[in-house]
C-alpha cells in the first residue's frame, strides 16, 4: 500500500472509533472519555499501519512495540484514575459554555481535534513503517529507543508519585514537590515529549520517516504551550497557594535542581 493510502486509511479509522466514541459520550453525558483514548489512538494507528504498509520488518515491529506499550499504559493510567469520577471539570466548563448545542459541537471541538492532532502527532509511526530500505536504522533505533525509556520512565514513575501523594488525605491542598517533582514541574509532560522524540528518531533512520518529526514537534508544542502545562498552570496558581514558590525553585519542564537560593 502507498504512503498515501496509509495516511488516508488511518485518517478515516480514526475519525470513524472517535465519532462512535463521541456517540457514547452523548449518551452518557461524559466527553472526558475522549482522554482515555487518546493513548490508545495511537496503538491502533501503529497497529492499522502494521498490516498495512510493506515497510521493514523490524523498524514496523520496534515502532509498534514501542507505541502499543505507551499507549496502553497511559490509557489504562487515565481510565482508573478517570472512571467512576463523573466527567472532568474541563469538560463540565466546556459544556457549560456550548449550552444546548454541545451534544453536537463537542464532535468537532473535542473528538475530531482530538483525532486530527492525534494524527499528525502519530507520523513518525506511520511513516517509519513504509519504507522498506534499512538505512541507519540500528544506530537511530538504540538511541531512540533509549530517550524513549527515559520518556516512559519520567511520565510513569511522575503518575505513580502523583497518584501517592493525591491519596494521602494530608496532602489535600498541598503542592507536589517530591520525587521526580522535586526537579521539574511536569515529569508526565516531560516524559511524553521524550517518548514521541524517541519514536521520531527511530522513524527518522530512513528520509521518508524523517517527516515524521513533525510528529513530536507538535506533541512538544502542545504539552509546553496549549493543553499540557500552560493550560495546568493557569488554573494552579489560581486555586494553590504556595504555587509561586514551586515555580520560582523548580524548572517548568527540562529536569534540573531546584534553585539552590529558594531551595528549602
Amino acid at each position: 500500500m502507498s504512503t498515501g493510502a496509509v495516511l488516508v486509511v488511518n485518517a478515516v479509522v480514526v475519525v470513524g472509533a472517535l465519532t462512535a466514541l463521541w456517540g457514547v459520550s452523548v449518551a452518557i453525558r461524559d466527553a472526558s472519555i475522549v482522554d482515555i483514548a487518546w493513548g490508545a489512538s495511537f496503538v491502533v494507528v501503529a497497529w492499522v499501519t502494521r498490516f498495512t504498509a510493506d515497510g521493514d520488518a523490524a523498524r514496523q515491529n520496534l515502532l509498534v512495540a514501542l507505541t502499543t506499550i505507551w499507549g496502553l499504559r497511559l490509557a489504562v493510567y487515565l481510565a482508573r484514575r478517570n472512571l467512576g469520577h463523573g466527567e472532568d471539570p474541563r469538560y463540565v466548563s466546556m459544556r457549560r459554555r456550548g449550552g444546548e448545542s454541545w451534544w453536537w459541537v463537542s464532535l468537532f471541538k473535542v473528538f475530531w481535534l482530538q483525532g486530527a492532532l492525534a494524527w499528525v502527532v502519530s507520523l513518525p509511526v506511520q511513516l517509519g513503517q513504509v519504507p522498506d530500505e534499512e538505512g541507519a536504522f540500528v544506530a537511530l533505533a538504540v538511541v531512540g529507543t533509549a530517550v524513549w525509556a527515559l520518556g516512559l520512565g519520567f511520565e510513569a514513575i511522575g503518575d505513580h508519585q502523583l497518584a501517592r501523594f493525591k491519596a494521602d488525605p494530608a496532602n489535600e491542598g498541598r503542592i507536589m514537590d517530591r520525587g521526580l517533582w522535586r526537579y521539574t514541574r511536569h515529569p508526565n509532560y516531560f516524559g511524553d515529549a521524550c517518548v514521541w522524540w524517541g519514536l521520531g528518531i527511530i522513524a527518522a533512520s530512513t528520509p521518508l520517516g524523517a517527516v515524521g518529526l513533525v510528529g513530536p514537534a507538535l506533541m512538544t508544542y502542545l504539552l509546553v504551550d496549549v493543553s499540557g502545562k500552560a493550560l495546568l498552570e493557569r488554573r494552579m496558581g489560581r486555586t494553590r497557594p504556595g504555587y509561586a514558590d514551586y515555580v520560582a525553585r523548580t524548572s517548568g519542564f527540562l529536569p534540573r535542581p531546584p534553585r539552590p537560593e529558594v531551595d528549602r
